[in-house]
């Protein structure tokens, strides 16, 4: 354009300066709202320094530190364990969920978790060395990640719409320029006129600036998204699996009662509060089961273990070894075994009143921390409660009432987690199973379809869980606060996690609570049914914009007619009619569930205003030629008429009509106005002759009709099989 010389013509300009500084300033301001996010979120180490224990940032790690790893925590950097034992889950980089037994001399790779159990160990590789940092770069290498539907069509789009006007631009010059023997500066600013049609030019800044503000409005609710897809991915989630402790219920424990067994000796029957006080302290508090065990029961004698196994998901028990005896706590069923009919009913009756039963007893084996095959004669069983969080009930209306289902999944005794979503009013919480029963991937199929809640749930059925319901064509979000969670999490659509829970947990996630307030779900969901729906809506009205320029151009070069318009004139009816009131209507609220493809979606609703611009404006092209006029009218008239089509979309884009959506309306109207009259030589718009001013006025009242009836057609076409399918 500025080769040509006509630098009326860079009306565009601003638009695109304007878009870079807005979408610079919003993205540095989420950015830096999302570090001090991550600041309060940082994963800490406990580390020796000095003789003394300190927590320090992990990324401040160094070589050879001495650190302390306990239950539920992620490891940051390789190191080799030089005191204590742990269960370790290397499944994030290895692909395998079986837990492994680390102890002194062994190593631990960085990226993995701790399940259980507590250590001390010398740090091997740090940073760029680390196992899991050479994993991430290489995966940055193989690409950056997937991104989420509506990001993906918008890029299609603008891949697609760059190579169009390539293509566009040269015919239409070599048409201008050689066939018609236009100048070379007509020809280059009727070209230019037609590309910058095709261009979304406001596209992705209402993205950019929908998705930064949603992420700022998140952060003061002390919600930190670590990927943006998030946003989008929880607004379209239709099945919602949650965990028990932490998500429904507090994430603390209290003991309840200790009821003696029948079974155990005369001799030991007065001493339970101290043999299990004994058991306790020599335990590592890594979860909050045993936390509230050690807080009950304190009478110790200060005996001292041999040996002991943390509690494993995989077996559902831990144990003690002295130098005479064994003890081990743990799942009724899988401690007891054979013996656990006898005790089934009684045990029953406190998991239907949503207790956690753990039954504690004598071993005559030797427990090292695989499955119990020996007798365990039982002492005593302990009940212990999680209180259900205060705002639980409303949420999970909340999620019924727009038709998301949730399924409950815990490792504990289905009984009990069944009457405790009961309690959180979760609909069919009586429909339960136990998971211990489900062996196929066909049985937890089935499953998925006709239950609600599922007790006793291995790490690794979690993950056949979320994948079975999204095979079934779900879009799952999980939620959790444990290790025991993150196989689930990692493969869910959306992972959601508490940052009171394990750290593991959270750095896995891609939407953290930092509060743990799972009652705040409902408004993260809202926020991204707001980004969404609003951008969508918005996006229509590019779109129209880009079907009328490429078709107008593919006309305008098949019948040799210069295109009708200038680039300024173009600039003026998309600003008013498309940039401005798309950018404020995006920050709408907007609480509609989403349906359908974002594509398709966008492309039927631009559809019926695309093909009336163009007929509209070809055929006072056409009239233009038969009648002899000026292409300075025609060109002032196809601008007249464009705008008020623009209008048109936009009003019955923004029904139903409120106060700030007439205030959208009328302000863009005066404003295109006001430039039309008092910036006329800007945009070249001229004084129309007589016979073009009323051929504008019958293209007007024609354009209205031909909307609505255009409009109608779309409609009726959406109950065509394959398009209703499409749309949905």
């Amino acid at each position: 354009v500025c080769i040509a010389g006509s630098f009326r013509s860079l009306t565009f300009l601003p638009v695109v300066i304007g878009n870079t500084l807005i979408g610079i300033f919003q993205e540095i301001r989420a950015r830096n709202t999302l570090e001090k996010m991550n600041i309060l979120n940082a994963s800490t180490t406990t580390v020796i320094r000095d003789g003394k224990e300190m927590d320090v940032d992990s990324e401040h790690l160094v070589l050879d530190d001495i650190v302390i790893f306990h239950g539920g925590e992620q490891i940051p950097a390789d190191a080799v364990v030089v005191k204590g034992e742990v269960s370790v889950n290397e499944s994030l980089l290895t692909g395998e969920s079986d837990e492994l037994t680390k102890t002194p001399g062994m190593h631990l790779l960085s990226g993995s978790f701790i399940v259980s159990g507590e250590c001390y160990a010398r740090l091997e590789k740090v940073g760029e060395e680390s196992y899991i940092s050479k994993l991430t770069l290489e995966a940055k290498k193989m690409g950056s990640g997937e991104q989420s539907e509506m990001i993906r069509d918008i890029n299609k789009l603008v891949k697609w719409v760059g190579i169009l006007i390539i293509l566009v631009g040269i015919i239409l010059f070599v048409q201008g320029f050689v066939f018609n023997k236009e100048g070379f500066s007509q020809s280059i600013v009727s070209m230019v006129a037609a590309v910058i049609g095709m261009i979304p030019e406001g596209l992705y800044l209402l993205t950019t600036v929908a998705l930064a503000v949603s992420t700022i409005r998140l952060a003061k609710q002390k919600v930190l998204l670590h990927d943006m897809k998030s946003i989008e991915t929880l607004a379209r989630v239709d099945v919602l699996c949650v965990d028990k402790t932490g998500t429904i219920t507090e994430n603390k424990m209290t003991v309840n009662e200790l009821i003696y067994s029948e079974e155990i000796p005369e001799s030991e029957s007065g001493k339970l509060e101290t043999i299990l006080s004994d058991f306790a302290a020599n335990m590592t508090a890594d979860n909050i089961t045993m936390e509230a065990i050690k807080e009950r029961f304190t009478d110790v004698s200060g005996r001292t273990a041999v040996s002991k196994t943390s509690f494993s998901s995989k077996v559902k028990y831990c144990s003690v070894t002295y130098s005479d005896e064994v003890f081990v706590l743990g799942a009724p069923e899988m401690v007891l075994r054979d013996d656990y009919q006898y005790y089934e009913d009684s045990i029953g009756e406190y998991t239907g009143k949503g207790y956690r039963v753990l039954a504690f007893g004598k071993y005559e084996g030797q427990a090292d921390g695989s499955p119990l095959t020996e007798k365990v004669v039982p002492y005593g069983f302990i009940t212990l409660s999680n209180a259900v969080r205060e705002k639980a009930p409303d949420t999970f209306k909340y999620f019924e009432k727009q038709g998301v289902t949730v399924k409950v999944i815990s490792g504990d005794n289905p009984a009990t987690v069944s009457e405790v979503a009961r309690q959180a009013m979760i609909t069919g919480a009586e429909n339960y199973v136990d998971a211990t029963s489900l062996s196929t991937d066909e049985d937890i199929a089935r499953a998925v379809k006709e239950y609600t809640v599922f007790g006793r749930v291995t790490p690794k059925q979690k993950q056949k869980i979320v994948k079975a319901l999204q095979a079934q064509g779900h879009t799952v979000a999980m939620t959790g606060d444990g290790v025991n969670d993150i196989l689930a999490m990692k493969d869910a659509d959306c992972s959601v996690a508490m940052a009171s829970g394990s750290e593991a947990a959270a750095q896995a996630s891609q939407v953290v609570l930092l509060e743990s307030d799972f009652s705040c779900m409902p408004s993260v969901v809202l926020e991204g049914r707001r980004v969404v729906n609003n951008i969508q809506r918005s996006a229509s009205l590019f779109l129209v914009k880009n079907i009328f320029s490429f078709l107008l151009s593919i006309l305008s070069a098949v019948f040799m007619i210069t295109y009708p318009l200038e680039p300024s004139q173009i600039s003026l009816i998309s600003g008013f009619t498309i940039g401005i009131p798309a950018f404020f209507l995006a920050m709408e609220p907007n609480k509609s569930r989403i349906k359908g493809k974002f594509i398709i979606n966008v492309f039927l609703r631009a559809l019926p205003a695309g093909l009336t611009d163009v007929i509209a404006v070809w055929a006072i092209v056409l009239c233009g030629q038969v009648f002899g006029l000026s292409s300075g009218d025609v060109a002032t008239a196809a601008t007249m008429l464009l705008a008020m089509i623009g209008f048109m979309v936009l009003f019955k884009i923004s029904e139903p009509l409120n106060k700030f959506r007439v205030l959208v309306l009328v302000g863009n109207l005066v404003a295109l106005l006001v430039c039309g009259i008092f910036l006329n030589d800007i945009f070249a718009l001229k004084g129309m002759s007589a016979r073009c001013f009323l051929l504008f006025v019958m293209f007007s009242f024609a354009s209205e009709s031909m909307f609505r009836w255009l409009s109608l057609l779309v409609k009726k076409l959406k109950r065509f099989k394959f398009i209703r399918r499409m749309v949905e």
